[in-house]
């Protein structure tokens, strides 16, 4: 017991490597970074005024959406700033409880928006096939009921995989070779047994991923069948604009997570791992608020009218 304890206080920082091998586009990368980081801060942000602005977009869809908005700015927050420090400090330094602490907010917040999505799926669902019911069925309660089990899941699945790396002891080389705290590339130092740690990485990522696909899929089949059935060319385009905005944000957010699944693990694959990473946690919650916002009429008809009314008030 001793001997764990020595071997697991050995190691008390990490070192993540980032981008290193690329001195040359660091300033790039940075700025790069910092324009994405900004127009994520600003989209989201908007997109949840805009939401609490306008009573007409007071339901259930634009509920979850408001959601979504702010777990994209927890997310992205949790990972581009040490990202961004990264690129100009020279000691990329970070403690293990740093570390630890990082990994539990960014999977939670990851874990949470992707039952977020499915919720939103499921909502979808309810919109195209019974719209006389979509106020009953989709009630206040229930909605709130959705969200908060979706965040109580993500910190629950999170707590977990945070426990089982605190466990491992770390006893030889600190040096990360990632951009931030991602859970494999912290399990690669270990110098102990990772078989508990693998194993609950493998049963958590692989649950959370096949339920959520499921929902969102049933979903989705039953919505094609309603659609198919709809004689009117109107319903088909009001289904079709209602539920396109949300399949675009799943397929990229779901086509990411499938491409890190699918990545081997070796060392000449690690450059892949870090971009993928990167965009999924950078470029992705600055992508969801301009999907939602150039597809949907009432977003952008508040938008124009705030503008209009701000330009207005100055002109006078």
């Amino acid at each position: 017991m001793v001997l764990d304890e020595k071997n697991r206080s050995s190691v008390t920082t990490f070192v993540l490597l980032g981008f290193s091998e690329y001195p040359h586009f660091w300033v790039l990368l940075f700025l790069a970074f910092l324009t994405i980081y900004t127009v994520t801060l600003v989209g989201n942000l908007g997109i949840i005024a805009v939401i609490r602005i306008n009573p007409k977009v007071h339901t259930p869809m634009y509920f979850f959406l408001c959601h979504l908005s702010f777990l994209d700015i927890c997310y992205s927050s949790v990972f581009t700033p040490k990202l961004l420090e990264i690129l100009v400090v020279e000691a990329r330094s970070i403690t293990f409880r740093g570390c630890m602490v990082l990994f539990f907010f960014g999977c939670t917040f990851v874990i949470t928006e992707m039952f977020v999505l499915a919720v939103m799926a499921y909502d979808r669902f309810v919109a195209v096939c019974n719209p006389l019911l979509y106020t009953v069925a989709m009630s206040p309660k229930l909605c709130a009921l959705l969200v908060a089990g979706s965040y109580t899941w993500g910190g629950i699945c999170s707590l977990t995989l945070t426990y089982s790396l605190a466990e491992l002891s770390f006893c030889g080389s600190n040096i990360i070779n990632h951009s931030g705290c991602e859970y494999s590339a912290i399990l690669s130092l270990s110098c102990s047994g990772p078989y508990f740690s693998q194993m609950a990485c493998l049963i958590i990522s692989t649950f959370n991923e096949t339920s959520s696909l499921l929902i969102i899929l049933t979903s989705y089949i039953f919505i094609v069948f309603t659609t198919i059935k709809m004689t009117s060319s109107g319903g088909l385009h009001k289904a079709f604009s209602t539920c396109a905005s949300h399949l675009t944000a799943i397929t990229i957010f779901h086509g990411t997570i499938l491409l890190l699944y699918c990545v081997p693990n070796s060392k000449s694959s690690w450059l892949l791992v870090k971009v993928a990473t990167v965009f999924f946690t950078v470029m992705i919650p600055m992508l969801n608020p301009l999907i939602y916002s150039l597809r949907n009429k009432d977003v952008k008809g508040t938008v124009i009218k705030l503008i209009v009314t701000k330009l207005l008030s100055h002109s006078i």
